[in-house]
């Protein structure tokens, strides 16, 4: 049975947004029933990212939508969250993309470009026509990116790099990929390079077997021996703090975009509870057992909408700190999990039918718990904030 999304709002939440907020959510929440939804279930199955959207993604202003300028919509931080909600609401594999694309790909070079590369590059990923990768995780380095092995080496008026990269987003389908790599005529300095992926001794391929964010490509990277021209360097890059400044750019949408996850399995399992009739043919949203689940999803997600909107309220005024962003991307993830994990006990054994959305749901936040940080290393993040002591 087709359920149809109706919107999750407990506590009054839309009377705190302004009216362009509103616009900019509704506007999204349309595309994604009208564009993924019908086919999201096909995708999951196949494997296979929807590449059909990619276009209308870019027409509608959602890449680099925070961003000012080169084409951009400039939307505000909330107005950009509003659209990660949307998105994962739909699928986590498609906000990541969008999110890979505009935080990780578009972003640093924004922050830490040169004019000429913001120019030749920002325009055309905005339109969709050029795709991004960001290249920091690799096969033995994740939660510990500073110890990455991938290296760059000055010669003449070019860069040399060697090394592999490991569950990048979009890797196999981008054209520029950012690869963070230590500089060897740089005491090792961490530092942000431009790779166009047809240069020879680049290769990506894709990760398969995945049970999670199947709609996503999700691949490894090889660099052997690539050269790029000296110009490829991201002038103003400069030790891991970079690639974590863009880190938080892409944490920040993953606060919002797992709250539209979590109200995709609430609403779904309310309904549902509501025509699934047992036990003198009442329906079993009248059980004290289900309206406490019920009640525990509804109180977590408002929680989380107020923690993630006061957050992109701080960020708007460029009060947020990264400890802020670990929480919100810490509970949120983990409050959405929880949410989908209670739906689908609910549902039943429909839970694990891919006619309802709740184990798609389910699935994708296992990846999303772990990826831009896991649930971990967030906690140390917080743990260090409140503390002052580094507990890395």
């Amino acid at each position: 049975m087709a359920i149809k999304f109706r919107g999750v709002d407990f506590l009054e939440f839309d009377s705190l947004l302004t009216d362009e907020e509103r616009l900019v959510r509704d506007t999204t929440r349309k595309f994604i029933e009208d564009n993924l939804i019908p086919i999201i279930e096909e995708c999951n199955r196949a494997g296979r990212f929807p590449r059909e959207l990619v276009k209308p993604m870019a027409d509608l202003g959602l890449y680099g939508a925070s961003l000012k300028g080169y084409g951009c919509a400039g939307m505000s931080n909330v107005e950009y969250g509003l659209v990660m909600q949307e998105l994962e609401r739909g699928d986590s594999g498609v906000r990541s993309f969008v999110s890979v694309h505009s935080s990780l790909a578009m972003y640093p070079i924004y922050a830490f470009g040169s004019e000429e590369q913001k120019q030749t590059w920002l325009p055309v990923m905005q339109k969709g026509e050029k795709i991004g990768c960001f290249g920091l995780t690799e096969p033995d380095f994740g939660s510990n990116p500073g110890g990455m092995r991938t290296r760059a080496r000055k010669s003449g008026k070019e860069y040399i790099l060697n090394g592999e990269k490991m569950w990048i987003t979009s890797g196999s389908i981008a054209d520029v990929a950012i690869i963070w790599a230590k500089t060897e005529d740089e005491d090792n300095k961490i530092r942000g390079f431009l790779v166009e992926t047809g240069r020879p001794g680049f290769r990506a391929e894709d990760i398969h077997g995945k049970w999670s964010l199947r709609a996503s490509v999700t691949s490894s990277l090889s660099l052997q021996d690539v050269r790029i021209p000296e110009s490829n360097l991201l002038p103003k890059t400069g030790g891991l703090k970079s690639p974590l400044m863009c880190l938080s750019q892409a944490r920040y949408g993953i606060g919002w975009g797992a709250i539209g996850a979590a109200m995709a399995c609430y609403d779904c399992a309310l309904q549902y509870s509501l025509f699934r009739k047992q036990f003198r043919d009442q329906p079993i949203a009248s059980h004290q057992l289900v309206q406490e689940k019920l009640t525990w999803m509804i109180s977590e997600i408002t929680k989380a909408q107020l923690l993630a909107l006061q957050v992109g309220r701080l960020k708007d005024k460029d009060k947020a700190g990264p400890q802020h962003i670990s929480m919100s991307k810490r509970n949120n993830v983990w409050m959405a999990l929880e949410c989908a994990r209670m739906a689908r006990d609910i549902l039943g054994a429909n839970g694990i039918a891919d006619e309802y959305p709740i184990f798609r749901h389910m699935a994708n936040l296992e990846s999303v718990k772990t990826y831009e940080g896991t649930h971990d290393i967030h906690t140390l993040i917080i743990g260090q904030s409140v503390t002052g002591i580094d507990a890395f």
